[in-house]
Parts: C-alpha cells; sequence; structure tokens
C-alpha cells in the first residue's frame, strides 16, 4: 500500500483563518514518525517557495513530495485567464519540487467551503473546456490531473460526479469523506469510475453531521469544528469496503491519509492520535 499524508491532517489549510497553521517542521517529523513516506503539498507558503529548499526540507525527513490540492474557478470564463496562470505557477512549483500529481477541485468564486451553489447546466461545458486547460498545463509541466469533488465547490454532490464521469474523460480523486458528504456513495463511485480513480484520499465522516451540512442547518466549518471527519473506520464512508473495492480493480496509486481538521492548540508532541489511529486502520484493511 502507498500511503501518504496530508497537512490537513494537522489542521493545515489555505482557507483564511481555518485554525492554528502547525509548523511544516512539526508536520513532516510527524508524517516521518508514523513511517510514513510520502506527503501532498498543503497549502501554498506551507512548504519553502523555492522548491530546492522544499525537496531539501522534505529529503531531510526521509519524505517525497507526490501532489498539490489545487483550486481554481473554471466554470466563469471572465475569470479564466487569471486562474489558469494561478494554476500554472502553482503547477510550476509542484513539478520542480518533485511532485508527480495535480489535484484539482473545481472552486465556487468564494472563500472557502461553507457556501454551496448550484452552476447553470449552460456553465458545465465551459467546466469541462476549464479542466481540458488545466490538464494541459499539467501535461506541459510533467504533472497528471486527478479531479477532486470536494463540498463548497462546483463538482460537490452525488449528481455533480456523475455528471463529470459523464462529460469528462479526466481522471478521478476518489476522496471518501468529501464524498459521502455530498451524498454519494464512495464505493459506487469507485465502481463507475473504474481505471478513472488515479488519486485518493482517505478520510470518513460523521454520518449524522454530513447529513445536517447537506440540509444546510449546520456549516461546513462549524460542522469540521464538531468533528465533522474522522478516524477511518469511525464514520459513514463505507472506508473498509472502498479498499477492498479498490484492492479489486488493482488500483495501484497513492492512497492519502486526510482527516480535516481546525486546531486550537497545538497537540502534544508526536503524531497526533487521530492520524495514528487513521494510519493503523489503512494498513490493517488496504
Amino acid at each position: 500500500m502507498k500511503l501518504a499524508a496530508a497537512p490537513i491532517s494537522w489542521g493545515v489549510c489555505e482557507v483564511p483563518d481555518w485554525g492554528l497553521q502547525l509548523a511544516a517542521e512539526r508536520v513532516l517529523s510527524d508524517m516521518r514518525a508514523l513511517g510514513v513516506h510520502a506527503t501532498e503539498a498543503g497549502p501554498p507558503g506551507f512548504l519553502p517557495a523555492d522548491p530546492t529548499m522544499t525537496r531539501a526540507l522534505l529529503d531531510t525527513r526521509g519524505l517525497q513530495l507526490i501532489g498539490g490540492f489545487v483550486t481554481a474557478v473554471l466554470h466563469e470564463r471572465d475569470r479564466r485567464a487569471d486562474e489558469l496562470a494561478s494554476v500554472k505557477r502553482r503547477a510550476t512549483w509542484l513539478a520542480a519540487a518533485g511532485a508527480e500529481l495535480l489535484v484539482l477541485a473545481p472552486a465556487l468564486a468564494q472563500t472557502g467551503y461553507s457556501g454551496a451553489a448550484e452552476i447553470s447546466d449552460a456553465a458545465w461545458p465551459s467546466l469541462f473546456d476549464g479542466i481540458d486547460r488545466v490538464a494541459e498545463i499539467a501535461d506541459a509541466t510533467g504533472l497528471g490531473v486527478a479531479v477532486h469533488p470536494h463540498w463548497g465547490t462546483a463538482i460537490e454532490r452525488r449528481h455533480h460526479i456523475e455528471r463529470f464521469l459523464e462529460g469528462s474523460v479526466h481522471a478521478l480523486c476518489l476522496d471518501t469523506g468529501h464524498m459521502a458528504l455530498g451524498g454519494a456513495d464512495p464505493l459506487k463511485v469507485a465502481r463507475d469510475a473504474g481505471a478513472r480513480v488515479r488519486h485518493v484520499h482517505l478520510k470518513d465522516v460523521d454520518g449524522p453531521l454530513a447529513r445536517r451540512v447537506r440540509e444546510g442547518s449546520l456549516t461546513y466549518d462549524d460542522s469540521v469544528r464538531a468533528g465533522l471527519f474522522r478516524p477511518l473506520g469511525d464514520g459513514a464512508a463505507r472506508i473498509e469496503d472502498v479498499l477492498r473495492e479498490l484492492r479489486t480493480m488493482e488500483y495501484v496509486g497513492w492512497y492519502v491519509l486526510e482527516q480535516d481538521v481546525m486546531l486550537d492548540r497545538e497537540p502534544a508532541p508526536g503524531p497526533p492520535e487521530w492520524v495514528e489511529r487513521s494510519a493503523a486502520y489503512a494498513r490493517k484493511h488496504g
């Protein structure tokens, strides 16, 4: 099992005012203590802006960079040029730092993920064209692309995922937690996507809290503070079944431990308990 980690499991996030942001040295040392040898990049600014320095920092912890989460508003054509320019800058940095994959979340024109909006039917062709343009940028820098359904983005709910799979040829990042949050069955999505599953974000989700977010009675940010995302095996995302299906499909990509948390204080020294539990679960069932 190619097991990696992501800084969001330590509360490191691109959203302003998300919570305490731990230093890279702490997070990377914890990853290494877990026996994990690979990581995603985290938000811009978490790792050094100089990709050579990033490589050196990761080398000191015995870690490799596998990819990075990138957002871009792609369905609004009047924003397209600026958004693609931002994607190109990030793709260039990722490639120079040694990554292999750009994990793309087609964003809405908002800050954070608490807002939700259904893009119009007329905007979907523009969205698909925008994903094509991102794939061209990534390919020019030697990166692959996997499209990431995510709460608070243009591809959020079950029918959005189905529309993406039907209307696009691009690869999928199977994020078990965000898919379950949006009302999809991660196991069915894995089966429907098949060989298009290029990357996996492993997270579990509290079923009752997820239902409240979908119904609009609880904001996404407040649900995360309340423990929306759970250690693997503690929630409703059918993690064991998904892992079994991916083995059956002979999936050979990365499994990234990703439990979105908000921190109000620095955890005790050593890997946080929630990440340790998820790593042990993944190794047992993967």
